[in-house]
């Protein structure tokens, strides 16, 4: 007779078929069309008005999807009373994108691998943002931790604008053991901190031909210690008066804009 399994072997599989069962809800006509034109997506239900059926009908024909018409005064659909979905909302499940080290050295194969890492940025508007602009900027991925960070939702969703079906968005366990693992494959890891002495620009004059790992803070937190402790270098974006905050997604752009832009 076989032995009784362990409670942590137990918990383990309750967890990986928590996950496995894990779904959620896009909205919006850019989200929804992007999703039906991915092929990695997993697509469970797509519930749309008759005018966004009309609207989404060549994605919708490629999807091979059924879709369930709804009325607009009673939209089927468990999303926050706040969402503008504009008649169109896809349940799916979220993206599998790979290991670390597989993804972040992927990327436009003519410039240098670069990948930005968030810590405790938990605003899934912000992240989308963040997204945009790594898709943008030819990023190889956006990593975030597993807890403590925003997860795939359709907000975050709707505010990449389609980037979250290109962009890989990565959660690891652990900030810091993902940071050492990016500089064992050879990135330099520059913390965004606004009390830094250096600034961006200089930091990249000799590493424009390098790896380069942007890590930000949340606005207000900034980065942890652990964090801070861990960058190769802590750098900052100069600014021209008094107020010299951005936000995490104007940053991200601004950070990811200096390392695309050759200097002559």
């Amino acid at each position: 007779m076989a032995g009784k399994k362990p409670t942590w072997v137990i918990d383990k599989e309750r967890a990986k078929r928590a996950a496995a069962a894990q779904t959620l809800w896009l909205f919006g006509l850019h989200a929804v069309r992007d999703a039906l034109q991915n092929p990695a997506r997993n697509r469970a239900r797509l519930v749309v008005t008759r005018n966004a059926a009309d609207k989404l009908a060549d994605a919708i024909a490629a999807s091979g999807m059924e879709p369930e018409i709804a009325d607009p005064r009673k939209f089927p659909v468990p999303l926050d009373p706040g969402s503008v979905h504009q008649g169109a909302a896809l349940e799916v499940k979220p993206l599998s994108w790979g290991p670390v080290a597989e993804v972040c050295l992927g990327g436009p194969t003519e410039m240098p691998p670069l990948v930005v890492l968030l810590d405790r940025v938990t605003d899934p508007h912000n992240v989308g943002a963040v997204l945009r602009s790594a898709e943008v900027f030819g990023a190889a991925a956006v990593i975030a931790t597993a807890r403590s960070a925003a997860p795939e939702t359709g907000a975050l969703a709707k505010t990449a604008s389609g980037a979250l079906e290109r962009q890989p968005y990565l959660r690891v366990r652990n900030l810091a053991d993902t940071m050492e693992e990016l500089r064992a494959m050879g990135f330099t890891l520059l913390g965004l901190d606004g009390e830094a002495d250096e600034t961006l620009d200089t930091a990249l004059e000799t590493r424009r031909d390098r790896p380069i790992a942007l890590v930000m803070g949340a606005e207000g937190p900034g980065l942890r210690d652990k964090t801070k402790a861990t960058c190769d270098m802590l750098v900052k974006i100069p600014f021209a008066r008094a107020f010299g905050s951005l936000n995490v997604s104007n940053a991200a752009a601004v950070a990811l804009y200096a390392c695309r832009t050759p200097k002559g």
